[in-house]
């Protein structure tokens, strides 16, 4: 292993692949170490819930490029290597194990870890995440031998989740402690459809549901405690309420941030050499009118690792990417751009009743999102209003008979 290298990138999730694959593109000819937590080369997280979890792809097809690439492009891979520490001002890492490397310019991607349950029964065995690879293997390794799932949840990795269980054949509950699924990131009427859908799937979907306590048999989780006193019976039991964000390391080296790392359009943090990309980056995001926020998807980490890899090669580049993210659920295909929040008026485009819909959302007349159901034309032309800013008449934006690219402004 090098004890120095130019650039480090520590997390090879999608942001850190991405900074070191357009680091080799824009011809950065300097050593490159791409350092990661798990043992696996960079594979994509997503179809862990999805695609991979049902097994309809294999591994090999998830991974984000072969093997071969990362020793062609003379990147150097330093894997199943967790990071404790930084110094700032001698621009060192140091590994768990007492290692150490130095750097010249540092990459965090290091994402985060799922939060977990800390009622009474969380550490019982069965109580599953869905973060890794190990964490949807552990499950699929499980599941000949259970019939009744229990998913605490309700956004986009629980109903994933509930999904593929149910096509599987399983017995699935589902518990959102919130008033609806998908309640950070969609508005209501996507959160109706979507629960509709769950349960004429035969989903048990239960929203306001607090949990109290997982129950246990021999150490093993064998139900799941609610505070109306109820026992949902489980053999398996999936948490999906987010993560934790991988920052300690930076906030005990004097990095400004909370609950994440801040950072500016460039993608630097405030501490020198140091950028944060991806799932642990606050940023300044222009469609949040500004707003200073983290974006969980495969999209934000790319975009800001392009922007990374391409500041620290003295290229004149700001994060101005309009976030994007995507959901397969049965045979629906949600796909989500631009951000809802703070919206103040929603548009219906289509029926829901015939599975091919989109939800509009408008701020003072401008349209900042939309969620568009097995609906990929208006996905691709919404794009155009969010980016112009336009405000076209809520009543044309529901007409189907009018293209929305016939609205842009």
């Amino acid at each position: 292993m090098s004890n120095a290298v130019d650039i480090a990138i520590v997390g090879a999730g999608h942001g850190g692949a991405q900074a070191a694959i357009m680091l080799r593109q824009q011809k950065f000819e300097g050593t490159i170490a791409l350092i990661g937590d798990e043992p696996e080369f960079p594979y994509e997280r997503p179809p862990l819930s999805k695609e991979y979890f049902a097994g309809d792809k294999p591994f090999e097809r998830i991974m984000i490029r072969p093997e071969k690439f990362w020793a062609e492009r003379d990147v150097e891979m330093m894997l199943g290597r967790h990071v404790s520490a930084i110094d700032a001002e001698t621009h060192a890492l140091t590994f768990s194990d007492g290692e150490a490397l130095q750097y010249g310019s540092l990459i965090w991607a290091g994402g985060g870890t799922p939060r977990m349950l800390n009622c009474p029964g969380h550490e019982l065995e069965g109580i599953h995440a869905v973060r890794t690879r190990a964490d949807t293997d552990a499950m699929m390794a499980k599941l000949d031998g259970i019939e009744r799932v229990a998913i605490i949840g309700g956004g986009y990795i629980g109903l994933e989740a509930a999904a593929v269980l149910t096509k599987l054949g399983k017995s699935v509950v589902l518990l959102e402690a919130l008033d609806r699924v998908l309640a950070r990131v969609a508005g209501p009427e996507l959160s109706e459809f979507y629960e509709a859908e769950h349960r004429a799937h035969g989903v048990d979907l239960r929203t306001g549901a607090s949990v109290t306590a997982i129950s246990g048999v021999d150490g093993k989780a064998s139900g799941v405690e609610l505070d109306t006193g109820e026992n949902i019976a489980a053999d398996m039991v999936i948490v999906g309420i987010g993560i934790e964000t991988a920052v300690a390391p930076w906030i005990a080296a004097g990095a400004e941030g909370d609950g994440g790392v801040l950072v500016d359009a460039q993608c630097r943090t405030t501490l020198a050499d140091i950028y944060a990309i991806g799932d642990c980056a606050l940023h300044p995001n222009p469609f949040a009118d500004g707003e200073t926020i983290r974006l969980e998807s495969v999209q934000n980490a790319n975009d800001q690792a392009t922007v990374a890899a391409k500041t620290i090669l003295g290229q004149d580049v700001s994060y101005d990417a309009v976030p994007w993210f995507w959901s397969n659920q049965y045979d629906l295909k949600l796909q989500t751009v631009g951000l809802s929040i703070g919206h103040d008026e929603t548009v219906l485009r289509g029926d829901p009743g015939d599975r091919s819909f989109s939800i509009i959302y408008l701020k003072a007349g401008r349209v900042i999102a939309l969620d568009c159901v097995n609906a990929t034309k208006d996905y691709v032309q919404g794009r155009k209003l969010i980016i112009g800013q336009c405000s076209p008449d809520p009543e044309k934006l529901a007409d189907t008979t009018i293209l929305l690219k016939e609205l842009v402004e």
